[in-house]
């Protein structure tokens, strides 16, 4: 599909047929999952399912990919788009049909993806994203890229003027490339505690749909079998469970660096005069621009190990609600240096030598209070299980617990200057979150009667993509702080986004 003329009605590249079928076919394979696996199952056990056989079956599978085959053919035939001086069209529906206008002022975002489908078939998909809806308002799922580029720069094109989204080509510029090595070092130096749920999850989910094949295939006695487990020797327990925590560290571990280099593979941060070009990803490719007017938060982490490496990863919050591509606004592997060129860059006049303010000593107690309550939820089935050993088990809970209010307490605090607030938390992580006061959308003051008889109080503040929280400060504290930030949001003739 060449350049066209988006002035009239027109479809997207006669491949996007194979899309439209490939992804009717993935959703119908994932929501019947299950049940093609039970069929599986069953047919390696005896030669039919139900009474069907596996000729019927075939013919029932040709059948449905023959229907989605037509469906992909109908969808692509009535999906039109063009654009008019101010708005975008479009017309999709087979036997319904609708026509949506977007409003060229009411664009949040446009970003072009190429998942690994459409890097085979030479072919991009471009999405178009409005605030305050749950997922892409536009999906063209397949376009030759320079049809894509120009598409996305008409798109952000204002009818007075010839100001866009994406700046000219001569002034782009490559400011930050990552390597291999820095992606490898930052999956390796991540929390890996996520991962580690994740495939926890992952095999018990498994296990529970096909205990029953499992429980065939004798897997226990073979295991105990190979290690010669004796239920009564606390030194075997002991080392099996060492060998099982060993192997769960390293897939977790193996796990968090194929995502981080799959997710972030090829990495780069373009800079144009005004905006900020990421581009990254191997099997599903994406690039997007960042314009600072659009951005509502700015998230920074880091952590001790990452620190040893110069890792940062900076994350940018903007007002959609699209939680699948909130991980594309992510740059990681930062050194220092860049990280604040890029801060300088996305936040003018930012700067971080103000003075900090920290929570109260109440917040102490309740980070306290969480671990206790945690505890005692891991004691109830604890001395079940383990019996006596638990008492080891609980002393170690208490240091880590010490451990943890100690470094959460620690890390805590808040900042305000005139026209930022800055929040740092985190544990693992320290994690700070930056926004501009003049793109709060609403704050309010949290305290529990509890809270209330020793005055101690928590400030909510929301802007248009997330809400941070100043924990357990004087309520005569937090009173000013809610006082000055509505001052100053009423008081500034600026626009959120």
């Amino acid at each position: 599909m060449k350049a066209s003329d988006f002035s009239k009605p027109i479809r997207q590249s006669s491949k996007g047929i194979i899309i439209i079928f490939a992804l009717n076919a993935y959703n119908f394979v994932r929501r019947f999952f299950v049940l093609f696996i039970a069929f599986g199952i069953s047919l390696t056990k005896k030669k039919t399912f139900a009474h069907v056989t596996p000729t019927v079956i075939f013919l029932v599978i040709v059948g449905i990919l023959i229907l989605l085959l037509v469906l992909a053919i109908l969808k692509y035939l009535n999906f039109k788009f063009y654009l008019s001086k101010d708005d975008f069209h479009l017309s999709t529906g087979i036997i319904n049909k609708d026509n949506t206008i977007i409003s060229k002022s009411k664009i949040q975002n446009v970003y072009i993806k190429q998942n690994f489908l459409q890097q085979i078939i030479n072919v991009v998909s471009l999405n178009i994203e409005t605030a305050g809806d749950n997922k892409s308002e536009i999906s063209i799922k397949a376009l030759d890229k320079p049809t894509a580029l120009k598409l996305k720069k008409e798109l952000f094109t204002k009818s007075n003027s010839t100001e866009t989204l994406t700046d000219a080509v001569e002034s782009r510029n490559v400011f930050f490339r990552v390597s291999l090595k820095r992606l490898f070092l930052e999956g390796i130096s991540q929390n890996h505690l996520r991962s580690f749920l994740i495939i926890t999850s992952f095999v018990f989910g498994l296990y529970y749909e096909f205990k029953d094949y499992f429980r065939d295939l004798k897997l226990k006695q073979g295991l105990e079998e190979l290690i010669h487990l004796d239920k009564e020797s606390l030194l075997n327990i002991i080392i099996i469970n060492t060998v099982f925590i060993l192997v769960a560290i390293l897939i977790s571990l193996l796990f968090s660096v194929l995502k981080t280099v799959v997710t972030n593979f090829n990495l780069e941060v373009v800079e144009n005069q005004k905006t900020i070009e990421i581009n990254k990803g191997l099997f599903n490719k994406v690039s997007l621009s960042l314009t600072p007017s659009r951005i509502q938060n700015i998230v920074i982490k880091t952590n001790r190990i990452k620190r040893y490496f110069d890792l940062h990863t900076l994350s940018v919050k903007q007002a959609m609600v699209n939680v699948k591509q909130r991980k594309n606004f992510v740059i990681i592997a930062l050194e220092k240096e860049q990280l604040k060129h890029l801060v300088d860059k996305l936040l003018v006049n930012y700067t971080s030598a103000i003075e900090r303010s920290n929570p109260k000593g109440y917040y102490k107690r309740i980070l306290a209070l969480n671990m206790f309550a945690l505890a005692s939820i891991i004691n109830v089935p604890g001395f079940i299980i383990f019996g006596n050993m638990m008492w080891y088990i609980n002393i170690a809970l208490v240091l880590f617990s010490v451990l943890y209010v100690t470094v959460t307490y620690r890390k805590a605090f808040y900042k305000i200057d005139d026209q930022f607030l800055t929040i740092g938390s985190g544990f693992i992580d320290t994690t700070t979150d930056i926004l501009e006061i003049h793109k709060i959308q609403a704050v309010k003051l949290k305290q529990t009667i509890f809270q209330k008889r020793i005055q101690i109080s928590s400030v909510i503040i929301s802007t248009a993509s997330k809400s941070v929280k100043i924990p357990y400060v004087s309520e005569t504290e937090a009173k000013s702080i809610y006082d000055y930030l509505l001052f100053k949001v009423e008081s500034q003739n600026r626009d959120w986004m």
